[in-house]
């Protein structure tokens, strides 16, 4: 049963995507942003690899796995000078599960307002920011079979108008073979519609201008126009093969079905040294419509402090367009 269905998942990765893209339609666009650079560095094909922390991002099912305390701290450089910062801990309870709280912050910094009048700035400034509060549990249902999900409450804020909205991640992860290949899935931002509101939208109304001696200046409220979170599917698989004494090797492979774009696949390796030292490559969204991204490179180090053990990662990735970004992860295992 395991072969035919991880033969039924390469058929799937194998067919090139002709879904009609739907990019910049949703928003909370900055809960699809990878933070893990372990991952990062595969690739971001994290859905099926369910042993660290860092994964879980990608399937809460990963939670299911831990057995210590965990914290990871994630810093990245975005497109244009934007800042992402993730912060996530996880706490195992025996015979219970593990939980998790996680925090995400998308940061704009001070932006000159510009208008037709004065394009080289009024003298004041805007900003826009994003927030994500992040609870979850998942459990080792059994000794090949983990579930998890997740609760995020996501603001959005630009300038002084906002949006407020809550979505819910579910994931799975099975072990399909006793060396250790891993078949997962995950449905990440099930939520609801919202729109933005806020100060930002007053304005002052003339109900008929045509009119001699009415209020011209009566105030009122522009609406926006409700929007979609961009849910994501992913589905993949990964394998671990040990390459001698010192050595090994994690394959990973993702595919994606986003409601907001063209499907894609993603494909990518980490190879590991004494339990130590590590060296990533992948490449992001093969078939997707006009991709603007590729190749993704990574190191990570490995070490203990005590009775703990620290994972230190960085990870490089490709933009056709936009400059390159950059991923630093601290994660902690206590």
């Amino acid at each position: 049963m395991s072969r035919m269905a991880l033969s039924l998942l390469f058929l799937i990765l194998a067919a090139p995507a002709g879904a009609q893209s739907k990019t910049g339609t949703t928003i909370v666009q900055f809960l699809n942003i990878e933070p893990s650079a372990r991952v990062a560095g595969m690739g971001n094909t994290g859905v099926a690899l369910g042993n660290d922390l860092q994964s879980v991002f990608y399937n809460p099912a990963a939670l299911g796995a831990l057995e210590r305390k965990s914290a990871q701290l994630s810093h990245s450089e975005w497109y244009g000078g934007v800042n992402y910062d993730y912060a996530a801990a996880a706490f195992p309870f025996k015979g219970l599960g593990t939980f998790l709280l996680s925090v995400t912050a998308l940061t704009s910094g001070d932006i000159l307002v510009r208008t037709v009048n004065a394009p080289l700035g009024t003298g004041e400034q805007y900003s826009v920011n994003d927030l994500a509060l992040g609870l979850g549990f998942g459990r080792q249902i059994t000794s090949r079979f983990a579930a998890g999900a997740q609760f995020n409450y996501a603001s959005e804020t630009i300038w002084n108008s906002s949006l407020h909205i809550l979505t819910f991640n579910v994931g799975t992860v099975y072990k399909l073979t006793a060396d250790g290949l891993k078949l997962g899935a995950c449905v990440n931002n099930i939520g609801t519609r919202t729109s933005l509101d806020g100060r930002d939208l007053a304005i002052l109304f003339d109900q008929d201008p045509d009119a001699n001696g009415d209020n011209g200046t009566l105030p009122a409220t522009q609406f926006t126009d409700d929007f979609p979170v961009p849910i994501l599917f992913r589905v993949g698989v990964s394998y671990p093969r040990q390459l001698g004494p010192r050595s090994k090797i994690v394959l990973a492979m993702d595919a994606f079905h986003p409601s907001d774009n063209s499907e894609s696949v993603s494909a990518g390796a980490e190879w590991l040294f004494r339990d130590t030292f590590a060296l990533r490559a992948g490449y992001q969204q093969l078939f997707q419509t006009d991709s603007n991204v590729g190749v993704t490179l990574g190191v990570g180090l490995r070490g203990g402090i005590g009775y703990s053990r620290f994972h230190l990662d960085y990870a490089w990735a490709d933009h056709e367009f936009l400059e390159e970004t950059h991923r630093l992860t601290l994660a902690l295992d206590f």
